[in-house]
């Protein structure tokens, strides 16, 4: 026995602690490499987590993070408490919430696809972001910029990190009246089928007000900021998955928690229809999309697209030339948008030419849960942005923006406005002259001074004696301005 203590005595507690963390070192190196069951939570000692490799099986290799920061977009200033999900090319959520921290810092663990050998095969990923008192991200003009996680560096036997300009976060600074107000949170609960609860669109709606959004995480939990006292529907809308809808009412400022949607049996909706593509080159093709109609705004022409709810399927590129259909459509009502993508198409904006109205459906109709749209949608060439905004939002530093597009072919004029990211339109000129003897329109903005860390978006619209002929893209023409020095 004393022997035994001698033996124990020679080794210091700091030793002790330090053997301890190179044993755990050396299990957790070995069971990297190995086969594990990606529905087991422990299948993989950490760091290492169960991934996908391109043959097809599982194996435990160090964890693939996206980090970066969450700031105000007028000061630079960390935000602190908002709350981040990935979101894969399908629309579905592939993390559980991660908060930002007092310096506006977070980290979340995505799942890459690998090579056999461990590296780095596929992983590109969008953010959800929302806080109190600021706009989430993305809505309205602003999209969500992809991250690509192909571009992480690899730190030596921990993990892969990602992070630049894409993984920061600016988020918009709601007007005073608008700030202190309420929250509703709880979870997407699913009682049967393959579906699962993550990436649902979240929406407490109301008849005075846009709906109010949030995404639900891949545990199925959820937060919808900044809701005004009073009383609300919460809804979720994914393809293929019926929820029963929640009544609240909140007071100022309350934060109601356990609203929870529950999944129930009802069969799922059919949206058939066509689209006419014409004036625009051969081999074109588009996308159409569903956008629950609490969700759409008629000033900027567009809403917040559910998971799955696309023709053609996501992730699959725009493929569209004539018939589609778009199946799994839960209970609710719809706006129908074609042509609603970067795809160099838009929706013809002729008022007075058949197939150009706004459509709104409901499922299920009057007698059926297979909906066909009676008149097809007419499709044309959009105007290409040439600047700013041309890919991806863009700064702009002159106080005086210089907006250019590429000339139509047609046109006695054109007209041109600027919104802000609420939606409000800050400048427009209904008289901008055709252009003769050069390929581009050039307006040089004459509105009011820019906000800083503000979005912007130009749209710009072609027309003749008898209407509009064309117009700029959708979600293209974004612009932002630096934060206040």
């Amino acid at each position: 026995m004393k022997k035994m203590t001698s033996i124990v005595s020679r080794f210091s507690r700091p030793g002790i602690i330090f053997l301890t963390i190179m044993f755990s070192f050396a299990l957790a190196s070995c069971n990297k490499h190995n086969a594990c069951d990606p529905e087991n939570i422990s299948a993989c000692l950490p760091p290492n987590v169960c991934a996908l490799t391109t043959d097809g099986k599982y194996v435990c290799y160090e964890p693939v993070f996206i980090a970066g920061m969450v700031f105000n977009s007028a000061t630079n200033n960390p935000i602190e408490g908002a709350h981040l999900i990935a979101i894969d090319n399908t629309g579905a959520a592939v993390t559980d919430v991660a908060i930002s921290d007092a310096n506006g810092t977070y980290q979340l663990q995505v799942p890459v696809l690998r090579n056999p050998d461990g590296t780095l095969n596929e992983g590109v990923f969008t953010l959800r972001v929302s806080s109190a008192d600021y706009l989430p991200y993305p809505y309205g003009i602003r999209p969500a910029i992809p991250i690509d996680c192909i571009q992480a560096e690899y730190k030596e036997g921990d993990s892969w990190l990602v992070q630049n300009s894409s993984t920061d976060v600016a988020l918009i600074e709601l007007p005073a009246e608008q700030k202190g107000q309420g929250r509703i949170s709880g979870r997407v609960v699913i009682k049967s089928g393959d579906t699962t609860a993550g990436g649902v669109l979240i929406t407490a709606e109301s008849a005075a007000q846009l709906a109010l959004i949030g995404f639900s995480d891949k545990s199925g939990n959820y937060t919808i900021f900044n809701i005004p006292a009073g009383s609300w529907e919460v809804r979720g809308y994914k393809a293929y998955l019926q929820l029963d809808s929640a009544a609240v009412d909140i007071h100022e400022g309350e934060d109601k928690t356990a609203v929870n949607l529950e999944q129930n049996t009802k069969p799922y909706g059919t949206v058939s229809g066509n689209i006419n593509i014409v004036n625009a080159p051969g081999g074109s093709a588009t996308s159409v999309v569903l956008v629950p109609e609490s969700t759409f705004d008629e000033t900027f022409v567009k809403g917040e697209v559910p998971a799955g709810l696309r023709a053609p399927a996501p992730p699959e590129s725009p493929s569209i030339t004539g018939a589609f259909t778009i199946t799994g459509v839960p209970n609710g009502r719809y706006v129908v948008l074609a042509a609603f993508e970067n795809d160099l198409l838009v929706r013809d904006p002729d008022p007075n030419i058949a197939g150009t109205q706004i459509v709104h459906i409901q499922v299920p109709d009057d007698t059926s849960y297979e909906v066909n749209l009676p008149t097809s949608f007419k499709i044309t060439e959009a105007l290409v942005i040439v600047s700013p905004g041309s890919v991806e939002p863009e700064l702009v530093t002159e106080a005086a923006p210089t907006f250019i597009w590429k000339d139509d072919s047609s046109e006695i004029r054109y007209s041109i406005v600027v919104y802000n990211a609420f939606g409000d339109e800050v400048w427009r000129d209904d008289a901008v002259p055709r252009v003769t003897g050069s390929e581009n329109v050039t307006v040089v903005y004459g509105g009011p001074p820019l906000k800083p860390g503000m979005y912007y978006q130009f749209r710009a619209t072609s027309w003749r004696d008898t209407g509009p002929i064309s117009q700029t893209e959708d979600l293209l023409g974004v612009f932002y301005t630096p934060a206040s020095p």
